[in-house]
Formats: C-alpha cells, sequence, structure tokens
C-alpha cells in the first residue's frame, strides 16, 4: 500500500509535459527520479499532482525535484547560480537543477570582457540578475547590472574642475 502525499498547489498546466519528461512516465504511471526509488505519479491535465509512496523521505524528495522542474525564474530576480559552461559569447549557469540561462559576455562586466573565460571558469558561483527572455524562450541574465557603476568621465572632468578652483 502507498502512503499518499497530494500537491495540487503550485503548478501550471504547461508544466504537465516536463514533469512527465523529467520523471519518466505518462501522466499515470511508475516514476524514477533520479536517485529515487519509484514512485506512483498522478498528473491531471490542470497541473495536480498526486505523489504516492511509502516512505515519507522519498515522496520530500521527489516533490522537491518536481518543484524545481517547475518553478518559475522571476524576471527582475537576484539568484546565486553555478557556472556550468564558458563560450565565447557567454556563460551557462545553473539556477536550480533543470534550470540553466546564458550570462553574454556583454554583461558580464562593466568594462569590456574579450572572452568569459578571462573571469570566470566552470563551477565559480556568480549573482546575477534575471533581465528577461530572448526571442527563442532563452533565459537571459546580467551579472553587469549588479555590480557598482563606473564613474563616468563627464563626471571625473568636473571633480576635477571643482578641485582646481
Amino acid at each position: 500500500m502507498y502512503s499518499e502525499k497530494v500537491m495540487d498547489h503550485f503548478t501550471n498546466p504547461r508544466n504537465v509535459g516536463e514533469i512527465e519528461n523529467a520523471s519518466g512516465v505518462g501522466t499515470v504511471g511508475n516514476a524514477r527520479c533520479g536517485d529515487i526509488m519509484r514512485i506512483y505519479l498522478d498528473i491531471d491535465d490542470d497541473g495536480n499532482v498526486i505523489c504516492y509512496h511509502m516512505n515519507k523521505e522519498v515522496l520530500d524528495k521527489a516533490i522537491k525535484m518536481i518543484e524545481d522542474i517547475v518553478k518559475d525564474v522571476e524576471i527582475g530576480a537576484v539568484y546565486t547560480v553555478k557556472v556550468v559552461k564558458i563560450e565565447d559569447f557567454g556563460a551557462f549557469v545553473e539556477l536550480w537543477p533543470g534550470c540553466e540561462g546564458l550570462v553574454h559576455v556583454s554583461q558580464l562586466d562593466n568594462k569590456r570582457v574579450n572572452h568569459p573565460s578571462d573571469i570566470l571558469k566552470v563551477g565559480d558561483e556568480i549573482v546575477v540578475k534575471a533581465i528577461g527572455y530572448d526571442r527563442k524562450g532563452k533565459l537571459n541574465l546580467s551579472r553587469k547590472e549588479l555590480l557598482p557603476k563606473p564613474e563616468k568621465k563627464e563626471d571625473k572632468k568636473e571633480e576635477k574642475k571643482h578641485s582646481e578652483e
């Protein structure tokens, strides 16, 4: 006999397919979520998810995995992320398991960065701000927006002018 944990409070119906793909199950059936023992999932078209298992720890772990799958990025929010891949055009980072975004090379620093590997390496943790999605629906992030703004040349000229007077 299975114990039951009902999760009917959190998911958007558009996430049903993501849960099914990640768990390897259709709308009803056994699922193996990562290294978790098999659990029984019942997912309806309204986004209600019911998980069954005898062990509460297994249920809690499965629920956490499902919540990570369906969690939405909040535009404007700040996240601590891990660099997972570096390309010529930017760094791919992981916000949480199953959620990655791109920090474009132009969004890495206030000054020019020739190559992302000049300031980052895989495994680094950095703080970024979610700034939106591109035309293809890919998440864009910025490290630059969280850095102190550099002084403008005009401001320096004004300071120099005032100090000479």
